[in-house]
């Protein structure tokens, strides 16, 4: 009976560590739907002054990867002074290929050839100020 009591033991200890687990993995999913919760809708003026405010601040490759990347996974297309934000910060942080693939992300985010043209015909005298050219343009 002794090596019975020896070997339950720990068990028993085992099973109040799993269940103590389950109990705080239970109350943190409760209570991360609770804070989601609590968030508003942000306008289309709020997300345009955000991100150019972002883009404007911008001191590297990397923030300004993630900051497009953020931009584009909205389900909306940014605003062109977004784009534009946007282009001047690649070009600031001198990063040429990032200021093409900000023009193939509004491509792809446009889903229209006549909006994606509306677009660049928006933009095309920052896009000849900083001299950056379409995938198209360079042939590619």
């Amino acid at each position: 009976m002794n090596r019975f009591a020896a070997i339950s033991r720990p068990l028993a200890a085992t099973a109040r560590v799993q269940v103590a687990r389950s109990a705080i993995a239970s109350r943190s999913a409760v209570q991360i739907r609770n804070y989601s919760s609590e968030h508003g809708e942000e306008t289309f003026e709020h997300f345009t002054e955000r991100f150019v405010k972002f883009f404007d601040n911008v001191d590297d490759v990397f923030e300004l990867q993630r900051g497009l990347n953020n931009a584009f996974g909205y389900d909306l297309v940014p605003a062109p002074s977004v784009i534009a934000a946007a282009l001047k910060a690649s070009r600031r942080v001198n990063d040429y290929a990032t200021a093409v693939r900000v023009f193939e992300g509004l491509k792809v985010k446009t889903g229209s050839e006549t909006v994606y043209k509306q677009y660049l015909d928006e933009i095309a005298p920052l896009k000849n100020e900083l001299g950056i050219q379409t995938k198209e343009e360079l042939g590619l």
